[in-house]
């Protein structure tokens, strides 16, 4: 078990941002992640944040995954204060931070999460687990199932993909399997790649276009200057932002802006 002192951070938040699928509450104060084939429970009281793991376990893959050696608190400093919406927007989600994923994770999440909502991408993402990952015996006796691997699903079908209710999602699935598979593409490369190297070579995937791309560019390769536009983004450009988003303020750390925002259009009721 680790406990540590966390400024601007915030379990809830994280889990509500919309970046990861198989984040979610158990009760009061308490979470839990499954991420790279490892289970997670956490809790948070204030400040002070519980993580049920090893030592070894919390600095090889924890630390790492919740960006934690980023000090968040320092992108607000960079908005003027007549930008009176991402103010707004960096206070309503003080505690958010972008996770560093598994970039196939992010790559198949995202395809599912085209012309979706958060919690039936949560449903198909875990019957995908449940059916094609492998089932583990967490150290609490929690039975979880991994992100199905590439190689588990190279005999899937459309027809099998379409029982998950991935519906057209499916033939976009079984092609970047093959293509993965057959070497046409290769996610290790992905990682010695810049932002815009990785967006091009992202979008050559069947079914991935700008957004999904981004996505995973943020999500998934951690480049915080990937902006990606989806349905709630593009309402709050067009609505706050007519004359355009001032990006070149935000040069490099655009996306941490975008999950503010993105966490902001959807949770904010006034």
């Amino acid at each position: 078990m680790i406990k540590m002192i966390l400024e601007n951070f915030s379990l809830e938040k994280i889990s509500l941002s919309g970046q990861c699928f198989r984040f979610k509450k158990l009760s009061e104060n308490k979470y839990c992640v499954i991420a790279f084939g490892e289970y997670l429970e956490m809790e948070q009281y204030g400040n002070e944040v519980i993580f049920h793991c090893s030592e070894k376990q919390y600095h090889q893959i924890w630390y790492n995954y919740f960006d934690l050696d980023n000090d968040y608190s320092q992108y607000k400093q960079f908005v003027p204060s007549t930008d009176s919406y991402l103010t707004k927007a960096l206070s309503f989600g003080k505690g958010i931070v972008i996770l560093n994923q598994d970039v196939w994770e992010t790559i198949l999440s995202f395809i599912i999460s085209q012309q979706n909502n958060i919690k039936r991408i949560q449903y198909i993402i875990e019957l995908l687990c449940q059916k094609y990952g492998d089932k583990k015996t967490a150290q609490n006796g929690t039975i979880y199932y991994t992100f199905p691997t590439v190689q588990s699903l190279q005999f899937v079908t459309e027809k099998e993909l379409q029982n998950c209710n991935l519906g057209y999602r499916s033939k976009y699935i079984v092609k970047i399997v093959n293509d993965i598979l057959q070497k046409k593409f290769d996610i290790d490369y992905l990682k010695s790649c810049n932002y815009v190297q990785c967006k091009i070579e992202l979008m050559k995937l069947y079914g991935v276009g700008e957004k999904v791309a981004d996505c995973v560019c943020l999500f998934g390769l951690h480049h915080l200057n990937a902006f990606p536009i989806d349905t709630h983004i593009k309402k709050v450009l067009q609505k706050h932002y007519a004359q355009g988003f001032p990006f070149a303020l935000y040069a490099g750390y655009e996306g941490v802006m975008q999950q503010y925002l993105f966490y902001y259009d959807l949770y904010n009721k006034d």
